[in-house]
């Protein structure tokens, strides 16, 4: 889409924020570069050209300011628990569409449960956790799933090389670990449940190369949100590989380093979805580089498709409810490496 459109970015300066400004210009948007730092937004303006609007969302008016013109927002601000809100208001006072990038479950529940009823009544279009977690998870289980309506079970697999997490990451660990009272949360049985014990630590066949893996199991990330809003299926479990996880969990773990002319991390990913019917199976394979990297071209594809009509209800809705899941993720080819086994 070459439009020309100005898309605001909230958190234009973080480390997600610079790859969606990034893929904004690369296809064609103009970016507004927006966030409650002002001096690093000024600092990320004055490198890129872009036009800088702070804005806080203490500050309702400052966010007004923030979308005034623009064709959509995207929300690259954590943590979520704080921003989305706020964020989500004044994208409705403007009338635009709302996408973000969060991975925090409660933060997500909120977006579905505060915003529904006003969203769908406004024609309104938001679209949470539109980001490597939560978003590619529930398109690849929409893929997979292809033209079954129900599910036993829905199991994503993250095979990660390593996760060196950046500052947000950790801060928005910490506000979700505050929110569930250092409990850990699954979903099973059709409702997120709370738990005192340790999650298991059990092996996971990933596909060759990468081979069968060790895994914590139930490491809950946002798809337990995604996948269950719009997919009958009453048990969805997400798992990590160990080193992963141990990186994640380690305070010494820097930040990711670029290794690239874009930025991008020597991270790599394997997201391996499998869903459950009765004695079936179907299995849906996504592969790529840096986490944090990917989630710029599913957001922007997002806005993209939200602004040219390629959607396929109105409200708050995850990706793989609002949009044609096998198409969104063919066009990720350029990023992304697909599998379906059917």
């Amino acid at each position: 889409m070459e439009s020309g459109l100005t898309v605001a970015v909230f958190g234009a300066y973080g480390h997600t924020g610079r790859f969606v400004v990034a893929q904004l210009r690369d296809r064609g948007f103009v970016p507004v570069l927006s966030g409650r730092d002002a001096a690093k937004l000024e600092k990320a303006a004055s490198e890129s050209g872009l036009e800088a609007r702070p804005a806080s969302v203490d500050d309702p008016a400052s966010l007004d300011r923030a979308l005034a013109g623009a064709a959509a927002v995207i929300n690259c601000a954590g943590p979520f628990a704080a921003t989305a809100g706020p964020v989500i208001e004044a994208a409705l006072r403007a009338g635009i569409p709302y996408v973000d990038v969060a991975a925090e479950i409660e933060a997500n529940v909120d977006t579905f449960t505060d915003f529904a009823e006003r969203a769908r009544a406004a024609g309104a279009v938001i679209v949470p956790a539109m980001a490597f977690y939560g978003g590619l998870g529930d398109l690849l289980a929409t893929a997979a799933m292809g033209d079954w309506t129900a599910a036993d079970e829905a199991h994503v697999a993250y095979g990660l090389s390593g996760w060196h997490p950046t500052a947000g990451t950790r801060a928005s660990g910490v506000v979700s670990g505050e929110r569930r009272g250092g409990q850990r949360v699954r979903y099973a049985n059709g409702r997120l449940e709370y738990r005192d014990d340790k999650p298991p630590t059990l092996e996971w066949p990933f596909p060759d190369p990468m081979g069968p893996r060790a895994v914590i199991g139930e490491f809950t990330m946002a798809d337990v949100v995604t996948i269950p809003s719009h997919l009958s299926i009453p048990d969805v479990r997400t798992y990590m590989t160990v080193e992963a996880a141990r990186e994640l969990s380690d305070p010494d773990t820097p930040a990711p380093a670029p290794v690239d002319e874009h930025g991008r991390s020597a991270q790599t990913f394997l997201v391996d979805v499998v869903v459950r019917s009765g004695g079936a199976q179907r299995r849906a394979v996504a592969r790529g580089r840096d986490i944090y990297a990917i989630t710029a071209p599913l957001a922007v594809e997002a806005v993209d498709r939200i602004l040219t009509g390629q959607t396929r209800t109105v409200g708050v809705a995850s990706a793989g409810e609002i949009f044609d899941a096998l198409g969104f993720l063919h066009a990720l080819a350029p990023h992304l490496t697909l599998e379906l086994r059917r």
